[in-house]
């Protein structure tokens, strides 16, 4: 398609220049479609900007992850829309349609898109396939899920446009649009990945860290409010020949057991035997229970290095109870085509399906999936009891968060243009070069000290140093910078900080202690990380100024002296208190009581107490789980080695931690047998019921149910034989037939002599669908007249089996 030539009349357009955006920025002239064959609101209107329309742009790119020739049918894949920068886009829209069709009828659309993002993009009002903006504004890149449609489909198209400042950008074909054939290969094969060779040179040390939000009160629907944890986390950095897991393929023993169980054990043991394939291990502990916040349980994190052969990371970890759902990132490159390693990668996270386990809800029985499925991700629409459910097919809220980030690179790095302005200096300090490349017509003083660094946190600030420029004797020579830049952390970040706290920020001040005149007030911190060498941290938590408020004191206030010194610590080793008093210069003129106060009591921290170190034997292995099946304890054990008198020991001689083995069986549970119904026949032989119901269905391999019906023989008065019976059963039969016709449906008070009855109710529904169940109705006694006996007149109750089919 050509700028002269203009867009088609159908397909493209339905790109959607409706989205939100372009509908604020530029005026729309509407014409309508032919409306034979067509649906009106299912984009079914062509809208045309009144605006420059730019195509064959390369600053835009239409990408989906692995970049695959081919699709599998019904896998899901990761696309991105994005702009090299400085380039940014304000709207767009994206649609998939089959090749060679133009869009305007419901078969023309593939597959479906799945929203990651709802404050970033939301399905179309007027065309439903398509995926817009939710709001007007800047943006670099844009993320979808899109699951392709079932075998038979065909080649796909998946196409783009792009709104920038008043400039619509689109195209037919190029790097907006990004063509996809069905793949044709046996059952059971994984969906290709293909991974481009690393060029980056030396190594880099990267830190993730995961934050679980899997929490009540973020996914409340049937929330397990007990067990509920995230399983240790188990990873590699490593070589694109090694696959942990990934979507559309199967997982492995290991990828099972961490899936269901949350053991970590098989998985890691996969992962050791790929020998050179992998070069880190990454390890993270458990989290009971699921969420706490970051004030009070920090997020686990661990470190891992890559290089040029084993340039990529995955993990993953159980999401528990659940019957196979998990979380990670599979095959995460981390590095950049311009030869250099990735500063920082984000991503929120939705549960996955290791396809080994049908259960639809966390505490769903164990179920195991015959034949093995294939890994996939969790969709809103998989299962109406899912706690993901959504049944207008929205996205699943993250339930959790990974930041992975660059620490430190080592080695020749061969990509010299900067990441970004953060990184314009090396993570590697650039003091250690031994030459000064300073022209000699250049007179500078010396450095200043390094500032302190912007960030007082783990993420990622820079520190700065100034010189001057005192002399410049050959103008032609120009002379370097007189500001120098280093990336940086705050404290306890590094390696050369393993030994320091890291603090949080001060809170803000408390109010001043006094209404008027002279006071004090405090604020405090607390410690986000402990040095790694398990020493105590000794950085202050608290800090008290005085403070005084500039307001005329009442009659009801007093004057105070100003505060004396400190006591001496109450300890001569180890945590103690001190104290300080002031006195009361003049009490309140009113003769109240003066509520300043005279007396402040602080603690205080003295050398550490020495004491005679405990020898100790290694702990013993863990003892065998408590239980043989569901949650218990295990324990590990230590002996003292050094002699009593020495001295008091306080190390722990025993330790205990959860274990969690499969699921207990848990067997039927039935309830009590209802009273034998009466005999279904009048005389003669019949039979009679009695029903039991099921109160708990059998979970884990319990024992089954056994049957809910019994039926017994019942045997009546022998049955009249003969013509005379014939008449009177004919006659008995005129009679009710002319009561019921004077009566409608109520029976007469010569069937239940005494008493007048209300007819019987209808049936109740079956108490099962299968394997046996009962119906009843009912006979309620509308009026007792004086001569009724007890006995006579009393409400009815019928029962008779139903649905006693086989389940």
């Amino acid at each position: 398609m050509t700028a002269a030539a203009g867009p088609p009349p159908r397909a493209v357009l339905l790109l959607c220049l409706v989205s939100s955006v372009g509908c604020n920025m530029f005026a729309f002239t509407e014409e309508p479609f032919d409306r034979a064959g067509k649906s009106d609101g299912y984009c079914s209107r062509i809208l045309r900007a009144q605006s420059n329309r730019k195509e064959g742009n390369n600053e835009f790119a239409l990408r989906v992850e692995g970049d695959p020739e081919s699709y599998q049918p019904g896998s899901t894949y990761r696309v991105t829309l994005s702009a090299t920068s400085p380039s940014y886009f304000r709207g767009f829209t994206l649609i998939a349609l089959k090749e060679g069709t133009e869009g305007d009828k419901d078969e023309d659309y593939a597959g479906n898109f799945q929203i990651i993002d709802e404050e970033e993009t939301q399905y179309m009002t007027n065309c439903p396939p398509a995926v817009t903006e939710s709001t007007p504004r800047r943006r670099t890149s844009i993320q979808v899920f899109w699951t392709a449609p079932p075998g038979g489909s065909g080649c796909v198209l998946l196409k783009a446009s792009i709104v920038q400042k008043r400039i619509i950008y689109f195209q037919d074909e190029g790097s907006l649009t990004k063509r996809m054939c069905e793949k044709e290969s046996l059952y059971g094969d994984a969906t290709d990945k293909p991974l481009l060779d690393c060029c980056a040179c030396g190594t880099a040390k990267y830190r993730v860290t995961f934050y679980g939000n899997w929490s009540e009160k973020i996914h409340p629907k049937d929330y397990p409010r007990r067990a509920n944890h995230w399983s240790a986390i188990i990873g590699a950095s490593h070589s694109k020949n090694y696959v942990l897991w990934e979507y559309g393929g199967f997982a492995s023993e290991g990828v099972k057991q961490v899936a269901e169980l949350g053991s970590p054990v098989k998985m890691e043991e996969e992962i050791r035997q790929k020998g050179d394939e992998v070069l880190t291990v990454i390890k993270m502990k458990a989290q009971w229970p699921a969420w706490q916040p970051l004030n009070v349980r920090a997020a686990p994190s661990a470190e891992f290095s890559v290089d040029r052969s084993r340039h990529l990371m995955s993990f993953l970890t159980m999401l528990g109870p659940s019957p196979d759902w998990n979380v990670g990132l599979s095959a995460e490159d981390l590095c950049t085509k311009e030869c250099g390693w990735a500063q920082k990668v984000v991503q929120d996270m939705i549960p996955w399906d290791a396809g080994t386990d049908s259960g639809v809800t966390y505490e769903s029985p164990n179920k195991p999936t015959a034949p093995q499925d294939k890994i996939r991700p969790l969709t809103s629409l998989d299962h109406p009891q899912s706690p993901f459910y959504d049944p207008e097919g929205g996205a699943i809220t993250p339930v959790a968060r990974v930041v992975v980030e660059r620490i430190a690179r080592k080695g020749e790095q061969c990509n010299i243009v900067p990441d970004n302005v953060d990184d314009i200096v090396a993570d590697i300090a650039q003091e250690e070069k031994e030459e000064d490349d300073t022209p000699e017509t250049c007179i500078y003083s010396n450095w200043s000290p390094w500032s302190a660094c912007s960030s007082a946190t783990c993420e990622k600030g820079k520190r700065m140093r100034q010189r001057m420029l005192k002399a410049q004797l050959d103008l032609s020579v120009p002379c370097p910078h007189t500001q120098d830049f280093e990336p940086c952390m705050g404290p306890g970040c590094s390696d050369e900080d393993a030994s320091t706290c890291m603090m949080s920020e001060w809170i803000t001040w408390s109010p001043c202690s006094m209404s008027c005149g002279m006071g004090t007030r405090s604020r405090e911190r607390y410690v986000k990380q402990f040095p790694d060498d398990g020493s105590i941290c000794t950085l202050p938590t608290e800090e008290t100024e005085n403070c005084a408020v500039n307001e005329e004191c009442s009659p009801s206030s007093c004057l105070v002296t100003e505060w004396g010194e400190w006591d001496v610590c109450s300890a001569t080793c180890g945590l103690g208190m001190k104290r300080r008093e002031r006195m009361v210069k003049m009490p309140p003129a009113d003769g109240s009581i003066c509520g300043a106060e005279v007396l402040e009591v602080e603690k205080c921290m003295m050398p550490e107490c020495h004491t005679i170190p405990c020898m100790l034997t290694p702990w013993s292995d863990w003892s065998d789980c408590s239980v043989t099946c569901g949650k218990g304890l295990r324990t590990r054990q230590r002996m003292l080695k050094s002699p009593v008198e020495l001295g008091e020991c306080t190390e722990e001689l025993e330790q205990v931690e959860k274990c969690m083995l499969p699921e207990c069986p848990i067997d039927c549970v039935m309830s009590e047998w209802t009273e034998w119904s009466e005999c279904n026949k009048s005389c003669g032989k019949g039979h009679t019921i009695r029903t039991r119901m099921v109160t708990m269905e059998p979970q884990f391999g319990g024992d089954p149910c056994p049957e809910t019906i019994q039926r017994k023989k019942c045997k009546i008065r022998k049955c009249n034989r003969g013509q005379g019976n014939s008449d009177e059963k004919k006659r008995r039969k005129e009679q009710r037939e002319k009561r019921r016709s004077k009566q409608g449906r109520t029976e007469s008070a010569s069937d239940h002599p005494g008493c007048r009855m209300r007819p019987w109710s209808s049936w109740t529904e079956c108490s099962k669908i299968c394997a046996g169940g009962v119906q009843e109705r009912h006979m309620i006694v509308k009026q007792r007249f004086k001569t009724a006996q007890l006995s006579s007149c009393k409400d009815r109750k019928e029962i008779r089996a139903c649905n006693v089919h086989p389940c």
